[in-house]
């Protein structure tokens, strides 16, 4: 039998994550060494903004963004689902508090929209281009 004790247990508590992870080095396209705090948010943020959520099955369906379905959508309703969508992706990460202060700018079939992401380590710009 597994021991139990009442008193420290709780279904709804989850250990908060570490937030060193592996450094990416996009340009170069390898990883190498580590990157933690803020570093490791802001990489976070880029991930979870680039991976089309429930496509691939190594990733939970808490993880990533569901993007494809708003190309050549009337552009209100895409900005509101960014809106929405963005800020709902990167809260899953329990280091990031919030995400506000959307802004979009647009050329052509390309839509930019910048943010900020409230984090534990403090605030960050950021920002996603989409094509509509």
């Amino acid at each position: 039998m597994i021991p139990y004790d009442e008193g420290n247990f709780s279904i709804d508590t989850v250990a908060p994550q570490p937030s060193l992870t592996y450094k990416l080095y996009l340009d170069e396209q390898h990883i190498a060494g580590h990157v933690d705090g803020m570093d490791a948010i802001r990489q976070a943020v880029f991930l979870m903004l680039n991976i089309e959520r429930y496509q691939y099955p190594m990733f939970s369906w808490n993880y990533g963004i569901e993007m494809d379905d708003l190309f050549a959508m009337p552009m209100d309703y895409v900005q509101s689902e960014l809106k929405r969508r963005i800020a709902e992706a990167l809260t899953q990460d329990d280091r990031i508090d919030s995400v506000d202060g959307f802004q979009f700018s647009r050329a052509g079939s390309k839509l930019t929209v910048t943010f900020t992401v409230h984090t534990v380590y403090g605030d960050l710009e950021a920002d996603k281009e989409v094509s509509v």
